[in-house]
């Protein structure tokens, strides 16, 4: 088993999970200041006290302290978002916000000072509340704007980040179209040819930040990130497998596009079959031709498709409830379905259909953790379902790139404990670092390694050869 030379080992975080002080120096609403219990309760008409989010886990003050923290483990790159609120608090400001700006310049110096290739998201469903209400979010083409004078902002004033990703898990928005897509229509009323033009204006405001990043700053690697669900059919029923297809290129779309720099073959007959019809400004064909350098892709579990939706039982995984669970797979805390090699499956499948670059920005366990006496006058957890959940991913990994795959980096998640994303609670902990915060909002927010935290550094120090 071995791992490139310079593989990049890594964490990744997001602003709007960890960062809190969420009004502070001239930052704006964003649609997650209005999102206190994730994907599943809907959005508020204003901040409440319940959303845990406000304050995250304070990382806007304590930043330096958590980046040496994961410097200790010997992080090779730190994947972090940009909250586009702090940055432009509407969104449509002339000039940037100084205080924004100068903090995101410190967390990059901060990494670049411990050796972390700052790997840099864009738009990590954290899009400015104002443009949501104004435009309804990326349903209306007049987006684009904005969303690109923010990006020539990041490029001119971070010349030093090479790794970029455009939109994080861009094909959620078929799953979460107000927070990936900032879209306000209410559920019951929003149709599925509003989502797929979203999609389009996505897709052609990435490839536009692809060409300007790689005027502005030449080395750059610009990459597109999905949400990497793995399908399998319930059956070897046809039926079953012509499912997957169809379920597939619901992810596949926009790799094809943002990789392959055009709508796929498929795309017509998909599109027609549920009644949209996407428009096109005169220019987008060309424009998506600005094909990204690498894929980056978030893995945590896989899923089973059925084509009768009375069949299996639901998944319970990562956004898509749909789908069906695979009885011959573990299940963790959380009833998210445990499948490493679901991980090598779609790596090879990623690179055999593009042969560019690949990057897992995201694959971690969410688990109950107990913080306990360390018998050294502190506290930890002893956590080696963790570390037993990444060697396995890890060494599927590894297998995929004896087998040809070219994977450059793993930045797992939630590398210190955050609000989750899908249920915008503390209690579900992925980090190798505890936080001291619960469910409620309380705690002193201290920070304690977990036993992993030295399971983890060492599988580091060692290039994989310790798994």
């Amino acid at each position: 088993m071995r791992f490139p030379k310079n593989f990049y080992w890594g964490g990744a975080i997001a602003a709007n999970q960890c960062e809190g002080a969420y009004l502070e120096d001239g930052k704006g609403l964003s649609i997650q200041d209005i999102l206190p219990k994730g994907l599943i309760g809907g959005y508020t008409e204003e901040p409440t006290d319940d959303n845990l989010k406000l304050q995250g886990i304070d990382f806007y003050h304590r930043y330096k302290e958590d980046i040496a923290l994961l410097a200790g483990m010997g992080f090779k790159m730190f994947r972090f978002s940009i909250a586009w609120s702090r940055i432009y608090p509407t969104g449509e400001e002339t000039e940037p916000n100084q205080n924004g700006l100068a903090f995101y310049k410190d967390i990059i110096k901060e990494c670049i000072k411990y050796g972390m290739e700052p790997l840099v998201t864009i738009s990590h469903y954290e899009t400015p509340l104002a443009l949501a209400k104004k435009y309804n979010g990326w349903a209306n083409r007049e987006m684009i704007k904005p969303f690109l004078h923010y990006c020539r902002t990041l490029f001119t004033h971070f010349p030093q980040v090479k790794y970029w990703i455009t939109f994080n898990e861009i094909n959620s928005i078929l799953h979460a179209p107000f927070m990936s897509g900032a879209i306000m229509t209410p559920p019951e009323e929003l149709t599925e040819q509003t989502v797929w033009q979203a999609v389009h204006h996505e897709m052609v405001a990435s490839a536009q930040a692809v060409k300007m990043a790689h005027e502005l700053i030449p080395e750059s690697k610009v990459g597109c990130m999905v949400l990497g669900v793995t399908i399998y059919p319930l059956t070897p029923h046809p039926d079953h497998v012509i499912e997957v297809m169809k379920q597939d290129r619901k992810t596949l779309f926009f790799t094809d596009v943002m990789a392959r720099g055009k709508y796929p073959n498929y795309a017509a007959d998909m599109l027609s079959k549920k009644g949209i019809q996407i428009e096109f400004a005169p220019e987008d064909e060309s424009i998506l031709k600005h094909t990204v350098d690498f894929i980056s892709i978030s893995y945590y579990s896989s899923s089973c498709a059925s084509a009768d939706p009375s069949q299996g039982e639901p998944s319970g995984s990562n956004m898509i409830g749909y789908l069906k669970r695979n009885p011959y797979t573990k299940v963790s805390d959380f009833g998210w379905q445990i499948d490493p090699q679901g991980l090598r499956f779609t790596l090879n499948k990623l690179y055999d259909r593009y042969q560019i670059p690949l990057l897992v920005a995201e694959n971690g366990l969410g688990a109950h953790d107990t913080l306990v006496p360390d018998g050294l006058n502190d506290y930890t957890v002893i956590d080696p379902y963790r570390e037993e959940y990444i060697k396995e991913h890890l060494l599927e990994i590894a297998k995929a790139i004896a087998e040809g795959v070219d994977v450059f980096g793993y930045t797992y998640w939630g590398c210190i404990d955050l609000v989750s994303c899908a249920t915008a609670e503390m209690v579900k902990r992925y980090g190798f670092v505890y936080v001291d915060r619960d469910n409620s909002g309380k705690g002193t927010l201290k920070r304690y390694k977990k036993r992993s935290y030295d399971w983890y550094k060492k599988v580091i120090e060692t290039n994989g050869e310790s798994l």
